[in-house]
């Protein structure tokens, strides 16, 4: 059983809505001004001011055309889009704060590992070692459509080609620039030296890199690593890779089992399972009382447009659920595609027969992650009993408003959370500044089973010869 404190993150994208479908129909919702810096900087303050540990953004470089063929019901929802790209909003929001962390997740399918490295090194200075990147190698055919493909590389060879990106950018951020490299003597006119700065000569199956990183050495050097691959290829990956696992489940005995398999990935991979973080998908809706918090639920759900929930989950699965009538019974439907979602939603109440209606009702609040409703002392009693009985470190919070959500969240549920030990205390005044790695290992390095120190330790090694 756990006693450590969760870390809480803020979960969002740099869009109008995420997860909750027609959330930016709720009065107040102030999605609406996604697209303006003070309003993120607000957020970033708000965070900050509550002691939450950071802000993990999600992000997709497609968009969700797959129910009907079009994605007419996605933008009527504004499902997850418009949608901007978050690395752009991390200088302005590290800039009000001094101790928000950032995940900020970026696909390593379509931007090359060399810009991608300069990027992270670039975010990691602005934010004095404040940043993650999340990995993910995209599912979204719209993506690759209109990034040069004709059609989507499988999982199989998306993961093949990441696994040699890690390669490049660990060899860019931990081997190609000395720990002294950067000199500024006036007296030589030597601002870098340059025999302490190397070329990385990567000649891989997918990448060819022979120069050096673009930039210098930074707090991290390699940003922590946050991936949320599900499938026996992503665990696989992250049990390798990942420094922190997002997960998420419909409920509690879901999430319990995939963070039993995150552990045995890690385990696989030669390294101890307490070195990654299990960090979880969570709405939480609190209210003064039980019954509050269950009649302002069911009216998130009740906002909710069920082709903008289904557009989501046709987005997500690959699935037109448009095909189906809304109160068949999946368990009818003969395909493959859709007996692997009954699956999905019979794990969460097997007593059910799942039709779309009931899918979309499932999902308007959160998503596939589970949602936790009541007052401060339920919603307390239901973290505690996910973070004991799951396995989990760790929290990304998401909403039904924005940041309206958030704000009942630290007026009425933080303080009894932080009086029963769930989450870390408040900030002392004064406190220091640490890094994101610090945070979760205590360090600001790569552990030492993770594969980036053993490139930093090759790559040390070769220069002092």
């Amino acid at each position: 059983m756990k006693n450590q404190p969760l870390s809480l993150f803020a979960f969002d994208v740099f869009a109008p809505s995420h997860l909750t479908s027609g959330s930016w129909r709720a009065e107040g919702d102030q999605g609406h001004r996604y697209t303006d810096l003070k309003y993120w900087t607000g957020v970033a303050r708000m965070l900050e001011d509550a002691s939450f540990d950071g802000i993990f953004f999600a992000d997709n470089v497609g968009y969700h055309d797959v129910y009907r063929g079009n994605g007419d019901a996605a933008l009527r929802d504004a499902a997850q889009f418009p949608i901007n790209d978050p690395t752009v909003l991390i200088s302005g929001m590290a800039a009000v704060t001094e101790h928000l962390t950032f995940g900020v997740t970026c696909s390593a399918t379509y931007e090359p590992p060399y810009l991608l490295a300069r990027k992270y090194s670039s975010l990691d200075h602005l934010t004095n070692g404040r940043i993650g990147w999340n990995i993910v190698t995209s599912y979204s055919e719209a993506a690759a459509r209109n990034l040069g493909r004709e059609q989507q590389l499988t999982p199989e060879e998306r993961y093949d080609m990441a696994d040699e990106y890690m390669d490049v950018v660990y060899k860019l951020w931990e081997g190609s620039f000395e720990e002294d490299a950067v000199v500024r003597d006036a007296a030589s006119a030597t601002y870098i030296d340059p025999a302490k700065v190397h070329q990385i000569n990567h000649a891989g199956t997918h990448f060819t890199v022979p120069g050096f990183h673009l930039c210098e050495p930074s707090p991290q050097r390699t940003p922590v690593l946050f991936q949320a691959g599900s499938s026996s290829r992503g665990l696989a990956f992250g049990g390798k890779h990942a420094e922190a696992v997002f997960i998420q489940s419909t409920n509690l005995e879901g999430a319990k089992r995939t963070a039993a398999k995150v552990r045995q990935s890690v385990a696989d991979a030669g390294r101890d399972p307490g070195d990654v973080k299990i960090v979880i998908l969570l709405t939480v809706v609190v209210a003064p009382t039980d019954e509050e918090a269950q009649a302002k639920y069911r009216k998130a759900v009740g906002n909710a447009p069920v082709e903008g929930i289904l557009a989501r989950f046709s987005g997500w699965t690959g699935v037109d659920m448009s095909q189906y009538e809304l109160d068949t019974p999946l368990r009818s439907v003969g395909t493959k595609a859709s007996q692997s979602m009954v699956d999905m939603f019979s794990k969460a109440d097997p007593d059910r027969d799942w039709t779309p209606r009931q899918i979309a009702e499932f999902l308007a609040v959160g998503g596939t992650g589970a949602s936790i409703v009541g007052s401060p002392e339920t919603v307390a009693a239901e973290l505690r009993r996910w973070r004991d009985e799951a396995d989990i470190d760790g929290v990304n919070l998401s909403y039904t408003t924005k940041p309206g959500s958030w704000e009942e969240f630290i007026e009425l549920a933080l303080p009894v959370l932080r009086a029963q030990g769930l989450v870390s205390p408040a900030r002392a005044e004064g406190q220091e500044p640490v890094t994101l790695r610090e945070k979760l290992f205590g360090q600001k390095r790569t552990l030492d089973s993770h594969p980036a120190t053993a490139h930093r330790a090759r790559h040390l090694a070769a220069a002092a010869r």
